[in-house]
């Protein structure tokens, strides 16, 4: 059975899965390149709107971070490394995962049940949308096995999502936050049934793929883009151009003649 699994679960939804539930899919060498390899094929398929993000159903969770048993191949670029090499390739392999899952052109869903700790946390993190089923949790499980809970993206992505006073707290303890209380702290957007969770994640899915292409794209872009905005008119610069060349594509007169007929919009390839 492959590491990662891609599938269609409707048209324009496409789901990434991990399947190493032996594992916890824990984040080796070789998961880490099985979930490059998934979400590169995603990004360049032009009829997928949203990626759904989630551990093997029947298996015991989400993901357990770092491969901590030693096993499977090594990551790229290390033999005949020293140490310190071996292991800066090893982080820097994980790292451009989970910058390519929050870079990637289309939405991604996290769909959590179980456990997302140390790297399992990053990854939901990289995710747009976070959805969680009862009973879950996530944990900077980092500063728990002696290392930095600011590790391969969570100083930098968890502060925004849940505010700094918040994320500090949980990387500093490493404790488990459960699927409520990551509800009620914004860490993710909903929490259903574990039966349920798929239809959590694609309920939010729907709502997106029904958009157009132009509109997803670039309100994904620029809203993590300004996040690091150094002013309110640096921003609104990157808002006026974006709206500009939106106009430009035709959409809004397109939309403007569905709403005059009654129909839903057709929107035209970007």
């Amino acid at each position: 059975m492959p590491l990662v699994a891609v599938s269609t679960v409707e048209p324009g939804i496409r789901i990434v899965e991990m399947s190493d539930s032996g594992r916890y899919n824990a984040l080796s060498a070789d998961m880490t390149g099985a979930l490059k390899a998934a979400f590169a094929e995603v990004e360049a398929d032009g009829e997928t709107r949203v990626v759904i993000l989630r551990g093997d159903p029947d298996g015991p969770g989400f993901c357990a971070g770092a491969d901590l048993t030693g096993s499977g191949g090594p990551a790229p670029d290390t033999e005949g490394r020293g140490q310190v090499g071996v292991v800066h390739r090893s982080q820097e392999h994980l790292a451009e995962l989970i910058l390519q899952i929050h870079e990637l052109r289309q939405p991604v869903i996290a769909a959590v049940h179980g456990a997302a700790v140390g790297g399992g946390l990053s990854l939901a993190l990289a995710a747009d949308v976070r959805v969680a089923a009862e009973g879950a949790f996530l944990s900077a499980h980092f500063v728990k096995v002696g290392l930095s809970s600011c590790d391969v993206g969570t100083s930098y992505l968890l502060p925004r999502i849940v505010g700094a006073g918040r994320s500090i707290e949980l990387m500093l303890t490493g404790r488990r936050c459960a699927a409520d209380e990551a509800e009620r702290i914004g860490l993710v957007t909903r929490v259903t049934s574990l039966e349920a969770l798929l239809e959590g994640a694609l309920e939010t899915a729907r709502a997106i793929a029904t958009l157009s292409e132009y509109s997803v794209e670039f309100t994904k872009l620029g809203a993590w883009a300004n996040l690091d905005a150094g002013s309110l008119r640096q921003a609104m610069e990157l808002e006026n151009r974006t709206q500009v060349l939106g106009i430009m594509t035709g959409n809004m007169a397109i939309a403007a003649k569905a709403f005059v007929e009654g129909t839903e919009p057709v929107w035209p390839p970007f």
